[in-house]
């Protein structure tokens, strides 16, 4: 009875250890089992993605947020007039009252001159940084001599003397100076309006409105030339709405990567980057958007014909460790691979505590890699996280596998292996042709390598 029970169990044992099939069985098996820490390290990245957009925010809400702005437009108040009809029941006729209303009509200028100078830098809090900048951002051009008449509404209706000029922006706290309006030989003062007045679809845009201006400026028959002179500490982003018959703006900054965003990109003849800051030119028609000059009764949101430019942090140190974190399961997979390869042509026996130790290990690069990219470069962090592990990996393996050619084999492998991953994440418009014909070189290695073995024996 002794021998019949030991026999079968001895059976299994020589079959796990001499069975090729086993052995797969159980390296597939460490690969799904090691697809549990790899998904903590992916939550761990996105946390302190999270984190870093927490502290990016905080930054930017203090010293300023990005900077659109919108305007000048002249307002025009114009009475409208409408007729209530009654019933008097002691009389019993009807009586008719005819109530004034006041609206508004909003003209935008016939041309609009921006030039835009941003002094850029990073600001640092603990490990992360945001891109912020100050800016000065002199408007210029004329509003011709205002007619409504198209928009049926008599001169005589219209309050010439309670016009006023309009501005809106989205960070009305980076303002760093008061704002002044010339308009012709006169001068006006700007001041926040949160009147329901100035209705509009931009809920989020605060308006700024200057004093009632000259009438004569817009009723006679000469142009109405305007200047404006803004400041703003603001971050990540600079945007102009082209309300100009025709808008131009030329923007000069420090610095070295921006990103142009909008409807509308700069001139590619006058644009210029260098590691020094860039210059760029705008010229916007008004055949080139679809709206108006003149907008009755709320000012339109014309926010997605905005155009300008992104100041951001270039190199996402999280958004490359999430991309590398992505190639885990490959990395686990080809290791134990090589490992598999070599016990099954070289008969040494690797036990499943030792795939495990090895997969560990492979898992460790991408939280050494996260940990030393938030106090240096993620080159700086790739090198010394991939050395470690392939140092590790490459001494246990000498352990194991009692002779040096194996161990060097193994590390030449990981070497090769994380910088073929280190390209990809580099590349962006290739990233897929590269990693399609590398896939397709690990594929024929493979298959050359694993032509002898006797699949059937097992």
């Amino acid at each position: 009875m002794e021998n019949t029970n030991t026999e079968p169990q001895n059976k299994f044992g020589n079959w796990l250890k001499t069975s090729i099939t086993a052995r797969m069985l159980m390296v597939g098996f460490l690969i799904i089992i090691l697809l549990i820490p790899l998904s903590y390290i992916n939550s761990l990245i996105n946390e302190r993605a999270l984190r870093q957009n927490e502290v990016v925010n905080e930054i930017n809400e203090k010293w300023g947020n990005n900077v659109l702005v919108y305007g000048p437009m002249l307002k025009l108040p114009y009475k409208t007039y409408s007729e209530t009809t009654t019933f008097n029941e002691k009389t019993k006729t009807y009586l008719k009252e005819t109530q004034t209303h006041i609206n508004y009509a909003y003209i935008f200028p016939e041309t609009l001159k921006s030039d835009v100078k941003v002094n850029s830098k990073k600001l640092k809090r603990g490990n992360f940084e945001s891109a912020v900048f100050t800016t000065t951002m002199d408007f210029s051009g004329y509003f011709v001599p205002t007619d409504l008449t198209s928009k049926d509404i008599k001169k005589n209706e219209i309050l010439w003397d309670k016009a006023t000029v309009i501005i809106q922006t989205s960070n009305l706290k980076g303002i760093k100076s008061e704002l002044f309006l010339k308009l012709n030989d006169s001068t006006y003062s700007f001041q926040s309006n949160f009147n329901n007045d100035n209705q509009n679809d931009n809920g989020y845009l605060d308006v700024l409105e200057s004093g009632f201006i000259d009438a004569s400026a817009i009723t006679t028959n000469e142009n109405a030339n305007f200047s404006i002179a803004i400041a703003f500490n603001g971050s990540q982003q600079i945007e102009l709405i082209p309300i100009g018959k025709t808008t131009t703006l030329h923007m000069t900054s420090n610095w070295a990567d921006p990103s142009f965003i909008g409807n509308y990109l700069p001139n590619d003849e006058t644009k210029h980057i260098t590691k020094d800051g860039f210059n760029a030119d705008w010229k916007i028609l008004h055949i080139n958007r679809p709206f108006s000059q003149q907008h009755l009764n709320k000012i339109p949101n014309l926010s997605q014909f905005a155009f300008g430019t992104k100041f951001m942090v270039m190199v996402d140190e999280y958004q490359k460790s999430e991309r590398s974190a992505k190639y885990g399961f490959l990395v686990i997979a080809l290791t134990f691979l090589i490992f598999f390869l070599i016990q099954t042509l070289s008969k040494i026996n690797i036990h499943p505590f030792q795939y495990l130790m090895i997969g560990l290990a492979l898992t460790m690069f991408y939280t050494l890699l996260v940990s030393i990219s938030e106090h240096s470069n993620f080159l700086k962090a790739y090198l010394i996280a991939g050395i470690s592990v392939i140092v590790l990996i490459s001494f246990y393996s000498k352990s194991i596998l009692k002779n040096l050619k194996f161990p060097v084999f193994i590390g030449l492998s990981l070497t090769v292996l994380y910088t073929f991953i280190y390209v990809i994440i580099q590349l962006e418009n290739y990233a897929l042709l590269v990693g399609s014909i590398g896939l397709f070189l690990i594929l024929a290695s493979i298959m050359f390598v694993s032509r002898k073995i006797d699949w059937n024996n097992g």
